[in-house]
C-alpha cells in the first residue's frame, strides 16, 4: 500500500555549513540532501506537496516568541556587524541566561542580538542560516498536512519534514531543530478530535523537546527509545527511565535508554515494549529518525534496514491513524532505504 510522502521543497533551503561542538567548527551533517535521497528512494510512494497553514497550531505548541525570534533573527544578525567583524553569517548564541546566571531574579532581554540568540538557543550546534526559517517553518506544513491527509481518511501518511524537530522545546530550539514537527502533529491530531495521541519516538537521540512540551499533559503520551544519555550522549540532561512526566502527565511518559551497541534484537524489545504503551491510544505520531542505523555518523547504534522494517510492522499493527515525521538520519548513501524498509514495515507491503 502506498503511503502519501507530504514534502516541499523549502526544506532544502536551511543549509546549516557547520555546527561549533566543544568551541570547534565542524562540518553540518543536518544536509539539504537528506530530502533528494528520501524522495529518490519513495518514488513509488505518492508525492504531495505541503499546503500552507496558519500559526494557530504552531502558536499553542510554541511560544510566540520563540516563533518571532526565529522569524526575524537572521534579518536582524545582517543587520548588526558579526559577517564584517568575524566572518559569521548565521546566528550562533555565546552566552546562556541558565538558572546558574540568572538565580531566580527577573530578567532584562538582551539588547544585542549575540546575547539574545542564547535566549533560545541552547547549544552552539544549531546555527541559524537565511533560509532556516523558510525550512523549518515548511516542516511544520508538511506535518500539518500529513495530518490533513489522515483526518481525510488516509490511515498513513509520512511528513519529509526537515531540518527535524524533536529536540526543540516550547521556549527553545536546539539539537538541530527549530520548530517541534511531531509536537505539532500530534496537537493537530488531537484538535482533529483524537482524544489521545501517542508518540513514538524512534530517533537515535531522546526528544526532550516533545517529552517537555507533552510532560503535564496525559492526552499526549510520549514513548522513546534511544541511547543511553548516561553515557554521554546529547540530550545529556533528559532521557533516563525516571522521567515519567508530572501532575496530569504523571505516567504518560516512557523512556527506554539503550546501551552503546545495541543492535536489532534489543531494540526491537524496545520498539515492542512502546507500541504495548501505545496501544489504546486513537492516533499515532512516529518521530521517524533513522539515525540508529549502524552506519550512521551521530549515534553508537547497530540498527538494520530489517529492524527498521519489523519496526514498521509492530507499530503499524496498532491499526489506528498515523503519521510518521522525519527526524534524524545521516548517513546519505543508506537514508532513504531505511525510511522505505519502515514505511514498508508499517503498512505490511
Amino acid at each position: 500500500m502506498s503511503i502519501p510522502v507530504v514534502w516541499s521543497p523549502e526544506t532544502r533551503r536551511h543549509e546549516p555549513m557547520r555546527e561549533v561542538w566543544v568551541g570547534v567548527p565542524t562540518d553540518g551533517t543536518e544536509l539539504p540532501e537528506r530530502v533528494d535521497r528520501i524522495l529518490d528512494t519513495l518514488s513509488d510512494h505518492e508525492r504531495v506537496e505541503a499546503t500552507e497553514h496558519d500559526d494557530d497550531v504552531l502558536n499553542r505548541v510554541h511560544a510566540s516568541v520563540l516563533v518571532d525570534h526565529l522569524r526575524t533573527v537572521h534579518d536582524k544578525w545582517m543587520e548588526g556587524p558579526y559577517d564584517e567583524l568575524v566572518g559569521q553569517d548565521r546566528v550562533v548564541p555565546y552566552v546562556f541566561p541558565t538558572p546558574a546566571m540568572t538565580q531566580g531574579m527577573p530578567m532584562t532581554t538582551a539588547a544585542a542580538t549575540h546575547g539574545r540568540a542564547g535566549q533560545f538557543g541552547y547549544d552552539t550546534m544549531t546555527l541559524v542560516g537565511p533560509g532556516t526559517w523558510s525550512a523549518a517553518r515548511a516542516a511544520v506544513d508538511c506535518a500539518l498536512t500529513a495530518v490533513d491527509l489522515v483526518a481525510d481518511g488516509a490511515p498513513t501518511a509520512y511528513a519529509l519534514c526537515r531540518p527535524p524537530g524533536h529536540h526543540a522545546t516550547r521556549d527553545g530550539y536546539g539539537g538541530s531543530c527549530y520548530l517541534n514537527n511531531a509536537a505539532v502533529a500530534a496537537q493537530a491530531l488531537r484538535d482533529a478530535g483524537h482524544a489521545t495521541v501517542a508518540v513514538v519516538d524512534l530517533d537515535a537521540h531522546h526528544g526532550n523537546g516533545t517529552q517537555a512540551i507533552f510532560w503535564e499533559r496525559a492526552d499526549v503520551r510520549y514513548g522513546s527509545l534511544h541511547v543511553d544519555p548516561g553515557a554521554g550522549w546529547f540530550p545529556h540532561f533528559f532521557g533516563h527511565a525516571h522521567e515519567t512526566g508530572s501532575g496530569a502527565g504523571e505516567g504518560a511518559t516512557r523512556n527506554l535508554p539503550l546501551p552503546e551497541g545495541t543492535g536489532d534484537r534489543q531494540w526491537l524489545e524496545a520498539v515492542r515494549e512502546l507500541t504495548e504503551y501505545a496501544a489504546g491510544a486513537d492516533a499515532l505520531v512516529v518521530s521517524l529518525g533513522v539515525d540508529a542505523a549502524a552506519e550512521d555518523p551521530e549515534s553508537p547504534l547497530q540498527v538494520s534496514a530489517e529492524g527498521y522494517a519489523a519496526a514498521g510492522r509492530l507499530l503499524g499493527s496498532l491499526g489506528v491513524p498515523s503519521v510518521l515525521v522525519q527526524e534524524g538520519g545521516y548517513h546519505l548513501e543508506t537514508i532513504g532505504g531505511l525510511v522505505a524498509a519502515y514505511l514498508d514495515g508499517h503498512t505490511g507491503r
